[in-house]
């Protein structure tokens, strides 16, 4: 069977302030601002289009596992362990909440973070090899 769906166009992700969550996305993680109202922003981030949805206090894109840990749903992708390592930091620094780097038991490592909203995200120290070959 061939590949049907090609790519990830769009994330949605829930915030309960577009503006603050926009402000918050573009200074602390490099994001684009396409568009923005009451409702919505639309950002550029990591060669996606991310759109922050306004969104009842209650919501995340986080889910349970079956062990009962609160997840993330998203990993980024970072080339090598010294960019997971400096983007930890830079992070840090920013006064986003950060996770410890991880050995999860697979190539690379991770750490989690979480915007204002209490949306957490994976970063991963290996950039995907069909990424890294477009790249170049």
């Amino acid at each position: 069977m061939t590949e049907k769906l090609l790519r990830v166009g769009t994330i949605y992700i829930p915030v309960k302030n577009v503006k603050e969550s926009a402000h918050w996305y573009v200074g602390n993680l490099g994001a684009k601002l396409n568009y923005e109202d009451e409702d919505k922003a639309i950002l550029d981030l990591a060669n996606q289009s991310f759109f922050l949805v306004k969104s009842p206090d209650n919501e995340s894109a986080n889910f349970m596992d079956t062990k009962g840990a609160k997840r993330f749903s998203l990993t980024f992708e970072v080339d090598g362990e010294s960019a997971l390592r400096e983007l930890q930091k830079d992070l840090q620094n920013r006064g986003v909440t950060v996770g410890d780097i991880e050995d999860r038991g697979h190539a690379g490592n991770n750490f989690v973070f979480s915007d204002p909203d209490g949306n957490l995200f994976d970063v991963w120290s290996e950039l995907s090899p069909s990424f890294k070959t477009n790249r170049a």
